[in-house]
């Protein structure tokens, strides 16, 4: 088995060390900033920078863009480190828009790169009709020889989306799951899970290691990092919960069931 590692950026970016390569999750590289809606909506603001920035990295062999529309999973920096990568998987409408090195995959699809077997998996960006509304998302399942598999959720609000990767490719040793319930006004309903919806996705997954992003940096994520914790807590798996201090690298161990 190759070294499994994490290291936290901010918002939903994380680093993902995996079989020999590097995976980086929805970039978000801007300071901190304003973003009119241009459709009159409320506007995201991002209340912190990145704990690193683009020249801070090492080698990222390929970017899992959950989807490209909103700028708190993918800003301006975001988007132009882009054209610095060989390779952005993400929904056939942002592999059209972004045009260069992005690639399509629909729910179900999978693309080999390298040792790594990448498959789309469903996402829900709130419930169903408010969904269908923000965009198209998906999430990611990562697998390997010899290695353990890898669920990135990217901004996924369902429960029963969850329990469809579980039945499809669980367990699941490590999950990156976006939580953080953001909210904005004009849509009265989580867009992404909630603390203690991310606590059971946790359970439902069987995962020994759960990396939780998407839960500060932004004013319109409702529940933060300290919610997350006490959620996991509650549910008797905080141990489950990976510690991932802001810009450092956390190596992980492989507990397959």
């Amino acid at each position: 088995m190759s070294e499994l590692a994490v290291t936290y950026l901010g918002g939903p970016t994380v680093m993902l060390e995996y079989a020999g390569l590097s995976f980086l999750t929805d970039p978000t590289f801007d300071e901190p900033g304003r973003y009119p809606d241009p459709d009159g909506g409320q506007a995201l603001v991002k209340t912190r920078g990145p704990a690193l920035h683009p020249a801070d990295l090492r080698r990222v062999d390929v970017v899992l863009l959950s989807h490209h529309h909103h700028e708190d999973n993918l800003d301006t920096a975001g988007r132009e480190f882009l054209a610095t990568v060989p390779l952005t998987l993400t929904t056939s409408l942002g592999a059209s828009e972004l045009a260069g090195t992005a690639a399509a995959l629909e729910p179900g699809e999978s693309r080999r790169v390298g040792p790594v077997t990448v498959t789309a998996t469903r996402a829900l960006h709130g419930p169903d009709g408010v969904a269908e509304l923000l965009g198209p998302v998906i999430g990611f399942i990562l697998r390997a020889d010899g290695e353990p598999t890898v669920y990135v959720s990217g901004d996924n609000e369902s429960i029963d989306v969850v329990r469809g990767v579980a039945a499809d490719f669980g367990p699941i040793p490590l999950a990156v799951l976006n939580a953080g319930a953001a909210r904005v006004s004009e849509i009265d309903a989580n867009l992404t899970l909630g603390s203690a919806d991310t606590a059971e996705a946790a359970t439902i997954l069987g995962s020994p290691h759960v990396v939780g992003v998407h839960t500060d940096d932004w004013e319109h994520f409702t529940e933060n990092r300290i919610r997350l914790e006490a959620a996991f807590a509650d549910a008797g798996i905080g141990h489950v919960l990976v510690a991932t201090p802001r810009g450092e690298r956390v190596l992980l161990r492989d507990e397959r069931a």
